[in-house]
């Protein structure tokens, strides 16, 4: 064979025994990285198919171009509302936060290995930052449903803290090979980093978000202009002297929450091609990877890779979060454990390697290790871990399936598809339905065949109904149709009942005999709820107040609709 047909054999083989190997993450557990990361080092030089690929400057092109994709994947799957939880907490930890990890490991990697304060600190730089592929990876595909607050920080920390990493990075790197500035050019470096970042990652993505609904595109195009024009940005915004990273995410966050039929033509080749990038992402640097060179840093990689997950980042996610924001011990701790670090710190080890450090291998070697640890012990254990330190709350019910139908431009209407689960509705008229205002039932399917609905019509358990609406109506239809096991689960988390949160906590008090302080009683109990938390309420907040434990069940915006009544 010919050396291009021997790199279609080889490209498509690795690609489908990846695509297969996510059944054996499902099966066993295992997170899904790892494994293509491993196919990548049994295909590699050492490996079963003995390939020899050591070009560091293409695997860092690949790893640009792969991480590019999945931010802007991750942007448009990230809802604005998600920031008024996460925003303030997730930036505190992609800055300081990767400042002080990064300090931690760095001195210890001095330790370890006999470096320089300079090298030590530039181990910890590679390696402090969490990695966006990871995170939206494992949080995605764990089928864990964590409370908003939780996940929002974690979302929006790993899409943002890239710039204080690379900054970090390459300051250190300047200062081994003798380039860098003076403070204040370094000063000016990072401020440009988050500056630009931030300016065009959010201009462009407004003016992308508007073009898209305004433009007209064969479906199969606008996916594949969304991807271009995110390329545009982060190019451009490296080349003026942002970071790139940070503009792609932001501009795929504008687009993501600008309704309209764009989305639904957009999304799903996106998330294909998120796939692709991280499975090309990992074989890759699977591939560059020595086994034979890793075992020669492996005691004190492991070290360092132990270090980072039990002492640098619980410290560093406890002074960044605890004395500004008030987030409860167990969150704190789950935030610390899933600082997962993926594909990013491995490529940010290639910078020395261009950069032409010396001991470039070592920073390599001990990155690689260090991901290979988080992913393996954080990555791992993650719903274990939700479990046990209760950040976990019940999933809502969704519409089996959903889909825009490309009528209007904005506030589109959709189609909602439910089997009805809900016992109170069997042999109901459609007409004696609550159903929300401007809402259709259009068709109901019953043993496979279709029943034209009438207002006489009655509803079945069982029956797959069709229903048009609207976005906004897609939580009463939820409702609606929930079935008796949904709402045991609900009432196993949140409580037997649920107390409206515009109730006055006065008259809470004289029904439940609690004494309350003279100016609590003019409270209502989703404000008091709220001032408990911090000022910014999520589903599954537990406050504890004599002896009861009063659960957030619903909110909207920063106000609490209801509250289930939990006894100890």
């Amino acid at each position: 064979m010919s050396s291009i047909e021997t790199i279609f054999v080889i490209s498509g083989l690795l690609l489908a025994l990846s695509v297969l190997a996510s059944r054996l993450s499902a099966l066993f557990g295992l997170p899904l990285l790892v494994l293509f990361l491993v196919l990548g080092m049994l295909a590699g030089e050492q490996g079963i198919l003995g390939i020899r690929f050591d070009d560091y400057s293409l695997a860092f092109l690949i790893g640009h171009l792969a991480l590019a994709l999945i931010l802007l994947d991750g942007g448009l799957r990230t809802r604005i509302s998600t920031f008024r939880a996460g925003f303030k907490p997730a930036l505190s930890l992609a800055t300081l936060g990767v400042v002080i990890t990064s300090g931690i490991t760095g001195l210890l990697a001095m330790w370890l290995f006999n470096l320089s304060l300079v090298e030590g600190l530039l181990v910890g730089a590679i390696v402090g930052s969490t990695d966006a592929a990871a995170v939206f990876s494992m949080l995605s595909g764990k089928g864990v449903n964590l409370n908003e607050r939780v996940s929002a920080t974690l979302e929006i920390e790993s899409g943002t803290n890239d710039p204080m990493a690379i900054f970090l990075t390459i300051m250190l790197i300047e200062v081994l090979v003798g380039g860098i500035g003076g403070p204040l050019e370094t000063l000016l470096f990072l401020i440009q980093q988050f500056g630009f970042g931030l300016l065009v990652g959010v201009s462009a993505g407004w003016v992308i978000a508007r073009l898209m609904i305004w433009v007209d595109l064969a479906p199969g195009l606008y996916a594949l202009l969304a991807l271009a024009l995110g390329f545009f940005v982060f190019g451009i915004t490296s080349i003026i002297g942002g970071s790139g990273f940070l503009a792609i995410y932001l501009a795929g966050l504008m687009i993501g929450n600008r309704p309209g039929k764009h989305l639904k033509l957009i999304l799903p080749v996106n998330d294909g091609l998120a796939w692709l990038s991280q499975i090309g992402l990992f074989l890759v640097l699977g591939l560059l990877v020595t086994p034979s060179d890793l075992l020669e840093f492996a005691v004190p990689a492991i070290l360092i890779g132990l270090a980072l997950i039990f002492i640098a980042r619980p410290i560093a996610v406890f002074l960044s979060i605890k004395p500004f924001f008030k987030f409860r011990w167990h969150e704190v701790w789950f935030i610390s454990w899933v600082g997962l670090r993926g594909a990013v710190p491995i490529v940010l080890a290639i910078f020395p390697v261009i950069g032409g450090v010396e001991n470039a291998a070592l920073y390599f070697n001990v990155a690689f290790a260090v991901v290979l640890m988080s992913l393996l012990i954080q990555g791992g254990t993650l719903p274990w871990m939700a479990r046990w330190l209760k950040v976990e709350v019940p999933k809502g019910v969704e519409p089996n399936h959903r889909d825009v139908l490309g009528i209007l431009p904005e506030n589109d209407y959709e189609l909602f598809v439910y089997q009805v689960d809900n016992s109170k509705l069997d042999d109901t008229p459609i007409r004696m339905l609550i159903l929300p205002s401007g809402v259709l039932i259009s068709a109901i399917f019953r043993e496979h065949m279709m029943v034209h609905p009438k207002g006489s019509t009655r509803i079945k358990v069982g029956d797959v109904v069709c229903v048009i609406g609207r976005g906004d109506d897609v939580e009463p239809l939820n409702k609606l149709f929930s079935g008796e096991s949904h709402l045991k689960k609900k009432q196993q988390f949140f409580g037997p009942f649920v107390i409206d949160g515009d109730a006055l906590l006065d008259d809470i008090a004289k029904a439940y005999g609690l004494a309350i302080t003279q100016g609590e009683g003019s409270l209502t109990l989703g404000e008091f709820i709220a001032a408990r938390v911090g000022g910014h309420p999520v589903v599954g907040d537990d406050v504890s107040w004599h002896g009861i434990h009063w659960v957030v069940s619903e909110v909207s915006g920063d106000r609490v609709l209801k509250v289930g009544v939990r006894f100890f």
